[in-house]
């Protein structure tokens, strides 16, 4: 934690109690309370994305896109084809949905309820995505909630310093770097409610299992279907390591560049942003303002052109008896907190 950062929540905690958002956590008695919590909180003065930070992050974002893309034009007819781009995106929005409907909207924020055979089947699918056990991935997104662009924040762009080192710094820390930090204490306090659960905990227990699964399911696939080792072989590649690091990739743009670029409708105690874009590739995750003013909604995309996939599977779910008790803001909660 930089000392910049550090002095300016320090400069606002007399005054005010760390912020848990609205509805962040599942509403039980279970769940941790950060001491003197209260409805509102006042965000660090922490200033506005700068210029050098946007420029800095849409560098970091777009060039590892762009090499992917150079080397599958590259590579086509060679090492690639619509085999396995077929591969790549069906494992790709396959642990995506897991991630964003499961470890995210059902594990963390308790958006809706459903039965032990479909939580097997996200915590599966989100286990698959290699980001962590669905414990750890839910008690770090909890903190994210609590503590969201303030000093305790696991992976904020902000309140790192000024000048093209520090910008830097921040957006490293907020895309990767808070994964090579030392681990966080107390975690645990965020998932008294998921300890009680013993097939959420067999799950997590089992993740190295299940993302060996996700890597053998697209090596099988290209083996089986061009009947070849070749055919293996790239099927794991395109499917496994490459799949991952694109959606790592993904995820880590939702902590950085939806807290620095895009819009904020709705009025929360942080910097975070709608993100077209993100909306789009990350199944509705890219909407976050949206999400940070509504957390335990299920549905992301708040207005009718704001695509989010992931509900539309929560909502297709729910239609055939999958999918029970599925919360969305009230027109009311939703004039409440749009932006003066």
């Amino acid at each position: 934690m930089t000392s910049y950062r550090a002095a300016a929540y320090a400069a606002h905690r007399g005054g005010s109690a760390r912020h848990i958002m609205d509805n962040t956590m599942p509403t039980t008695s279970d769940l941790p309370q950060a001491s003197g919590s209260t409805e509102e909180s006042i965000l660090p003065e922490i200033d506005r994305p700068t210029l050098s930070l946007k420029l800095a992050n849409f560098t970091a974002v777009v060039i590892p896109f762009a090499g992917l893309v150079v080397a599958i034009v590259l590579l086509w007819h060679i090492a690639f084809s619509w085999l396995y781009l077929a591969i790549l995106l069906g494992m790709y929005l396959a642990t995506a949905t897991g991630v964003a409907v499961g470890f995210h909207r059902l594990f963390t924020h308790r958006s809706f309820k459903t039965s032990k055979p479909v939580v097997a089947i996200l915590a599966v699918l989100g286990s698959m995505a290699v980001e962590g056990p669905v414990l750890r991935w839910v008690a770090t997104h909890r903190r994210h909630h609590q503590y969201s662009d303030q000093e305790s924040d696991p992976h904020s762009p902000h309140g790192h310093g000024t000048g093209l080192w520090n910008t830097m710094r921040g957006i490293w820390h907020s895309h990767v770097g808070w994964l090579f930090e030392p681990e966080i204490e107390g975690l645990d306090r965020y998932i008294v409610d998921l300890r009680k659960d013993k097939l959420v905990c067999w799950m997590s227990k089992h993740f190295t299992l299940w993302v060996l699964l996700g890597l053998l399911i697209p090596t099988v696939l290209g083996g089986l279907i061009t009947m070849s080792w070749t055919g293996a072989l790239l099927g794991f590649i395109w499917g496994g390591p490459v799949r991952v690091c694109l959606f790592h990739h993904v995820t880590w743009s939702i902590n950085s560049v939806c807290h620095i670029w895009g819009t904020k409708p709705y009025n929360t105690h942080d910097h975070s942003r709608n993100n077209a874009i993100m909306g789009v590739v990350a199944l509705g995750e890219g909407w976050h303002n949206n999400h940070h003013a509504f957390p335990t909604s299920a549905r992301h995309g708040l207005r009718w052109w704001q695509l989010d996939v992931s509900y539309m599977i929560i909502w297709t779910m729910s239609k055939v008896g999958l999918i029970q008790a599925v919360r969305i803001p009230t027109k009311d909660r939703l004039t409440a907190k749009r932006m003066k």
